[in-house]
């Protein structure tokens, strides 16, 4: 199951965040990107991949945000399955989280 549009709203979403950039992820759907680093990827309008340092992906799991990722789960990265309108919303928060991280980290957009 997918929530409609949930894709078109992520984007609109991810695009209003300074520095973000889009292409096409390397197993197809829409990669977002700061600088040189991933924020997360969309696949169509099912699945966001979100790639976090262990410690946050641990509470994130514990919190209910997300799952372990659907391919890796042992990695820092974390799934959110897009069955319902509130969690694109939830996907949304996780990717501004990475984007925040990003940034945190000195990937700013003016620094690459």
């Amino acid at each position: 199951m997918s929530v409609s549009e949930a894709s078109e709203r992520i984007r609109a979403a991810m695009l209003d965040l300074e520095g973000v950039t889009v292409q096409l992820h390397r197993f197809g759907g829409a990669e977002y990107r700061l600088g040189r680093r991933e924020i997360g990827h969309l696949h169509g309008d099912s699945l966001v991949d979100v790639p976090f340092p262990r410690t946050i992906r641990d509470h994130g799991l514990a919190a209910g945000q997300a799952e372990a990722h659907h391919i890796l789960p042992d990695s820092g990265w974390v799934s959110r399955y897009l069955e319902r309108p509130e969690d694109v919303e939830t996907a949304v928060a996780l990717l501004r989280q990475s984007y925040d991280l990003a940034r945190h980290r000195g990937n700013a957009p003016d620094e690459d």
